[in-house]
């Protein structure tokens, strides 16, 4: 349980260290996607595991769209970061499973609760009050930044969805190889979209860059894992909602960010829906165990 805790509190300070990096959103995924998959291949071998390339031959083409997706929730997420505080861009992130729920019965034919149908009508309802919030107020950049989180949460659905098609695998070996998958893809577009750049980091980013590699992904990654496999399904639903709290709490004490009490009140609608609609779902969340957290 402690390594879960752990794993979750790590990720909460995900946006924190990405306020310290000045690089664009892609380079920032690049470079956490290609140091987490080397310090979780270095893992991989001390434990003396190896990767099964005939496992990775016939899951293949949803290896691809999982790392497709993987890139794609990163470059969102952080970009969220960049135009709104960290507690709206995880408010925004955590609609995934909202997402899920809704596609759902077209993608996996499963039948569509009423219970499930409530929560998502609550998670609505939360958001509408976070945006709407954000509208009076006149906050373009927070509507900016939350549409981002909502994209980048889209994109994780979209990951939780396609590993359920991939058949086998370990979940470590899963990750080492949708974060390689990442990073190749994700090469090519920085080069392109962004030049050199990002051989000109200056010294102050390098320590956050490497937090954010090495800590964030891998060893994030590395201890969910390790605590996941000791935890029933219903157990980590529960705990990766310290995630978002040590986010939101990241935001108001540390970097001072405010929010309205109207936009309170719809995160904490938002959260207690998807809270419920996991918590109740014990043999679904443990189909999506092996998902990535971030």
């Amino acid at each position: 349980m402690i390594q879960l805790i752990l794993s979750m509190v790590i990720f909460g300070t995900i946006g924190l260290v990405v306020r310290y990096i000045d690089l664009s959103s892609s380079e920032r995924a690049l470079l956490s996607s290609f140091i987490g998959f080397l310090f979780l291949t270095l893992i991989f071998f001390i434990m003396k595991k190896r990767i099964s390339w005939s496992l990775v031959k016939s899951n293949a083409f949803f290896l691809l769209l999982s790392g497709i997706a993987l890139g794609g929730n990163w470059f969102f997420l952080y970009q969220s970061y960049d135009h709104t505080t960290i507690a709206n861009a995880t408010l925004g992130y955590y609609f995934a499973p909202v997402f899920v729920m809704l596609l759902s019965p077209c993608v996996l034919k499963e039948k569509l609760s009423l219970k499930k149908t409530v929560c998502i009508i609550v998670a609505i309802m939360g958001l509408v009050l976070i945006v709407g919030e954000g509208v009076s107020a006149s906050k373009k950049n927070d509507i900016l930044g939350l549409s981002y989180g909502l994209i980048a949460a889209a994109f994780y659905a979209a990951l939780m969805l396609l590993n359920k098609f991939i058949k086998d695998m370990e979940k470590l070996e899963l990750t080492i190889i949708q974060l390689g998958t990442t990073s190749l893809l994700l090469i090519p577009y920085v080069f392109l979209t962004s030049g050199f750049g990002i051989f000109e980091v200056s010294i102050s980013d390098i320590p956050f860059i490497l937090i954010l590699g090495i800590v964030n992904t891998g060893i994030g990654f590395w201890l969910f894992f390790s605590g996941m496999e000791k935890l029933k399904g219903q157990s980590i639903a529960m705990l990766s909602y310290v995630d978002p709290f040590v986010a939101i709490l990241i935001s108001a004490m540390i970097l001072q960010e405010q929010m309205t009490f109207v936009q309170m009140l719809g995160g904490a609608l938002l959260l207690a829906s998807t809270f419920v609609s996991e918590i109740k779902s014990v043999k679904f969340s443990k189909r999506l165990m092996k998902t990535p957290a971030k």
